[in-house]
């Protein structure tokens, strides 16, 4: 097992794969972090040394991930919502927020922002 953010990883699993397991952190965020540090794509969480770990330890700490990003998004819906903006204002109906059709098919929109009429 070897833990980066604390969070246990095993040594058999692929690196690019166990950096997309962070919130925030998709495809194109975790190779262009491997390619910072000079790892290879098909690299196993395993084959990292010491230093490597750290090193991405020292660059993911300083990155918005996780609970932070999930805070940001919540204060951002927050400050849309009190601002009484139309955006604010569909989000707190759970209703599509981007210009999509309402007449029919809004099951997904619903379904994402009933959190937020409950909040």
């Amino acid at each position: 097992m070897l833990f980066i953010l604390a969070v246990p990883f095993a040594e058999q699993r692929l690196l690019k794969r166990a950096l997309e397991t962070f919130y925030g952190i998709g495809p194109l965020v975790s190779s262009r972090l491997m390619a910072r540090f000079h790892l290879h794509p098909m690299a196993k969480v395993g084959s990292l040394n010491n230093k490597q770990v750290l090193d991405l330890n020292a660059e993911l700490s300083q990155m918005h991930i996780e609970n932070e990003l999930r805070r940001e998004l919540g204060d951002n819906i927050r400050r849309l919502r009190d601002m009484k903006s139309y955006r604010g204002q569909r989000h707190a109906q759970g209703l599509p927020v981007r210009g999509q059709r309402t007449r029919t098919q809004t099951a997904t929109a619903a379904k994402l922002n009933i959190v937020e009429r409950k909040g």
